[in-house]
C-alpha cells in the first residue's frame, strides 16, 4: 500500500492530523473488514493495531492480510504488550471472535485520542463521565458531542470484560455507518493526499516525458538537444549597460562552450561550464538547469541533477520539463512513489499549457 499506516497518520502526522470524519470511515471500513473475513470462516485476527492498518492509493483504509489465522477458538498468539491484551487470553492463553472485538475497542480509543491509551484507563474516564477527556485536542469543535459520545459508547461496548456483553462485528458496521460524514468526499482529500491511482503506464506521455519515466538518458538527452532555448522565451533577463559591456560576453562564453561540450556529450566540461555561466549571475536560463541537471545524471550525480531540475522549476513554474527531469532523477533515485506523482504532475501541467 503506497500511503503509509494508520499509526503514521494517526500518532506522526506531519502537516495535519486526521480528520474527524475520516477517522469515522477508518472504524466503519474496519468493521466491514472484520465482517468480511468472519464471513468466510476467518473471524480470528492477530494482534489488531494501527500498525496493521494500511492506506491505498485512494487513501482508503485497509487491513493487511498478516493478521488472519486459521478460524479456531483455541487461537494462541497475541500481543506482548499485556496492557491492551484481551482479558480472556490473560486469563486462558486462547482468544476468540470476542477477542478480535476488544483489540478493535482499543483501536476506536485510538481514533478518538490521536494516542495509544491503555484501556483499563480510558474505561475509568468513561466511568467517570470524563469522556471529553480522551478526545484528540487537535479535533477540538470539529465533531459533534453526540457523536463524540457514540463512539465512546461504541469503544467501551468492545471492551467489556465478559465476552458476551461484547458486541458482535455486524452491529458495529450498522453502528459506524450511521455516524459517518462527508461521505461524498474522496478519502484522500479528507487524507489531504495526493491521489495516485494512475501509474506512469496508465498516463499518455509525451515523448519526453516517457523518456524520463524510462531514465533513457540518451533519447532526453536528444531532446533537449532539439529544443534548444526556445523554453527561455520571457524569462526576464534585465542587464545594466555596464553589465553587458563588462561581464556578459564572458558569461555568454561559458554558455556557448557549455552547448558545445553537451552537444558533443562531453557533460564533465558542459558541468563546469555551465556552472561558470550559473554563478555568473549575470542571466537566468532554466535551459541552462535543465541541461546540467541532465549533465549530472550522466555522471552519476542524481541528487545533483535533482537539484538543478528543482532551481529550473524555481526561474520557470510553469515548465513541464523541469518536472520531467526531477521524475527522473528520483527514479533513479529509487524514490519511485515521489517520481510518479511528479511525472503526474509534469503531465498535467503539460496537458494545460497545450490547451490553452
Amino acid at each position: 500500500m503506497p500511503n503509509e499506516t494508520l499509526s503514521r497518520h494517526l500518532f506522526h502526522w506531519e502537516t495535519q492530523p486526521m480528520k474527524w470524519a475520516m477517522r469515522l470511515r477508518v472504524a466503519l471500513y474496519l468493521a466491514q473488514a472484520l465482517e468480511y473475513c468472519s464471513s468466510k470462516g476467518r473471524a480470528l485476527y492477530h494482534d489488531l493495531n494501527a500498525y496493521r492498518v494500511l492506506f491505498d492509493q485512494d487513501g482508503n483504509p485497509r487491513l493487511s492480510c498478516f493478521g488472519l489465522m486459521k478460524n479456531s477458538r483455541d487461537g494462541k498468539s497475541y500481543s506482548t504488550n499485556l496492557a491492551f491484551t484481551p482479558p480472556e487470553y490473560m486469563r486462558t492463553g486462547r482468544i476468540s471472535p470476542e477477542s478480535v472485538v476488544y483489540s478493535f475497542g482499543t483501536l476506536l480509543l485510538d481514533l478518538l485520542s490521536g494516542k495509544h491509551i491503555p484501556p483499563s484507563h480510558a474505561l475509568d474516564l468513561i466511568r467517570g463521565k470524563n469522556f471529553l477527556m480522551l478526545m484528540d485536542s487537535c479535533l477540538e469543535g470539529h465533531f459533534s458531542n453526540d457523536d463524540g459520545t457514540e463512539l465512546v459508547r461504541l469503544a467501551s461496548r468492545c471492551l467489556q470484560y465478559e465476552l458476551r456483553e461484547r458486541p458482535n462485528v455486524k452491529s458495529l458496521v450498522i453502528a459506524l455507518t450511521a455516524l459517518q460524514k462527508e461521505t461524498e468526499v474522496p478519502s484522500y482529500v479528507l487524507m489531504g493526499i495526493s491521489h495516485g491511482n494512475a501509474s506512469s503506464k496508465q498516463m499518455s506521455l509525451s515523448p519526453f516525458g516517457d523518456a524520463c519515466s524510462r531514465t533513457d538518458l540518451t533519447a532526453i538527452h536528444e531532446i533537449l538537444e532539439k529544443a534548444g532555448y526556445k523554453d527561455d522565451e520571457g524569462v526576464a533577463n534585465e542587464l545594466s549597460f555596464q553589465m553587458w559591456t563588462s561581464q556578459i560576453q564572458e558569461t555568454l562564453n561559458s554558455k556557448k562552450r557549455g552547448d558545445s561540450a553537451f552537444r558533443a556529450k562531453d557533460f564533465v566540461t558542459a558541468i563546469d561550464c555551465y556552472t561558470q555561466f550559473i554563478d555568473g549571475g549575470t542571466m537566468v536560463s532554466p535551459t541552462v538547469f535543465a541541461r546540467r541537471s541532465l549533465c549530472y545524471l550522466m555522471s552519476d550525480m542524481p541528487q545533483e541533477a535533482l537539484g538543478d531540475a528543482m532551481q529550473a522549476q524555481v526561474v520557470s513554474p510553469d515548465w513541464p520539463t523541469a518536472l520531467y527531469l526531477q521524475a527522473a532523477a528520483l527514479f533513479i533515485l529509487g524514490m519511485e512513489n515521489d517520481a510518479q506523482e511528479t511525472l503526474r504532475d509534469g503531465t498535467s501541467l503539460e496537458f494545460k499549457k497545450e490547451r490553452t
